[in-house]
């Protein structure tokens, strides 16, 4: 497992390389000590897993509020997926802009998103599978969330946008009055 910088500081991306053998392959999904850069001190305290069923859903942007702010490491155990971090740290020299990359089964990357980001990813394939690790519980009086067709992020998506929530379709576009995230 190797971890890479990104543009935006705070956010990596993490690449396993699989050990095969005729039987097929084993790779580390996760290493306290290989990620110790990107984690510090914090620890994994709840892990989720996802099954987008439909080509081209967009799940997010999502994000928490302090005091419950969260590190999430994101990785697509099944398929391919688009995926999005958006920098909403007050005071950053790249807020709100963002970094994307393909996740995918195949490719064994991992987008490793720090507290006061967004995140959201869009399906490349039908029946996508995420997988996400958290260093804070979920807290639903907490979570907030982006448009991810917001005109001030300019994410270009791959993919028309097939299938979205309810609550994703009605986040509020962002406005001047809008200053970021602080601890």
């Amino acid at each position: 497992m190797k971890l890479h910088t990104t543009p935006l500081s705070g956010l990596f991306v993490a690449t396993t390389t699989p050990h095969q053998d005729t039987r097929g392959s084993f790779a580390r999904l996760f290493c306290q000590e290989t990620l110790k850069e990107a984690l510090q001190n914090r620890k994994i305290v709840q892990i989720n897993h996802s099954l987008t069923k439909n080509l081209g859903a967009v799940r997010g942007l999502h994000f928490q509020r302090p005091p419950f702010m969260e590190m999430k490491m994101v990785r697509c155990i099944k398929g391919r997926a688009f995926d999005v971090a958006v920098d909403l740290r007050s005071g950053s020299p790249t807020f709100l802009h963002h970094y994307s990359c393909e996740l995918s089964a195949d490719n064994h990357r991992m987008m490793i998103i720090p507290e006061g980001f967004a995140h959201g990813f869009q399906t490349l394939t039908t029946d996508c599978e995420m997988l996400y690790l958290h260093t804070e519980f979920y807290h639903k009086e907490s979570e907030g969330g982006l448009r991810f067709d917001d005109p001030r992020l300019s994410i270009e998506w791959p993919l028309p946008a097939t299938d979205l929530s309810d609550k994703d379709r009605h986040h509020p576009l962002l406005n001047d009055n809008f200053k970021g995230i602080t601890r």
